[in-house]
């Protein structure tokens, strides 16, 4: 292919949001093993526990994994049997990639849509971490970033796939 499609630009581009958000997930988690060896440090060399490494714990952990959604799906990151594949080839998956995206753009968007909901609660539904009340929100939007961005994957996967359905491979399937 001698130029890239929309939908394949727009790929492009989100794999670019898609590598920052996995660097603030490596950054996320660089801290969390940091904050780990202190944790540790702390409780069992120096026998004092530091209040509220619960919190700080969880809420790096959120951000590692917001990082890590939309990143590891176009990598080919994520764990999957291409038994379909292996018994139909081509012929079969070119179809059935069509459901299995539409279906994963839905469940994805819905998972997106009902982290926004939640954000939104406020105070009624915990707003705040139990010790140091580090508010939620903030890290319901980076996962909302990552869902959503997940979705736009999907979408956009979807979309290529159907442009290129007569093609012996698609340009979206992880080798």
């Amino acid at each position: 292919m001698a130029t890239a499609n929309g939908p394949e630009r727009a790929l492009g581009w989100v794999d670019k949001l898609s590598i920052l958000l996995a660097a603030i997930g490596g950054l996320a988690t660089v801290a969390l093993v940091c904050v780990t060896v202190v944790a540790v440090f702390y409780r069992y060399v120096l026998n004092d526990p530091i209040f509220g490494m619960d919190d700080i714990s969880t809420m790096l952990l959120t951000v590692c994994v917001a990082g890590s959604i939309c990143y590891g799906s176009r990598i080919g990151a994520n764990v999957h049997v291409d038994v379909l594949g292996m018994v139909g080839g081509r012929r079969i998956t070119r179809y059935t990639d069509i459901v299995v995206r539409v279906l994963g753009a839905g469940i994805v968007g819905l998972t997106t849509y009902a982290l926004y909901e939640q954000s939104q609660c406020g105070a009624l539904c915990g707003f705040f971490t139990p010790n140091l009340a580090i508010p939620h929100q903030p890290f319901y939007w980076l996962l909302i970033a990552g869902m959503g961005a997940y979705t736009l994957v999907l979408i956009l996967e979807l979309i290529v796939g159907i442009i290129h359905i007569r093609d012996p491979r698609d340009p979206n399937e992880h080798t």
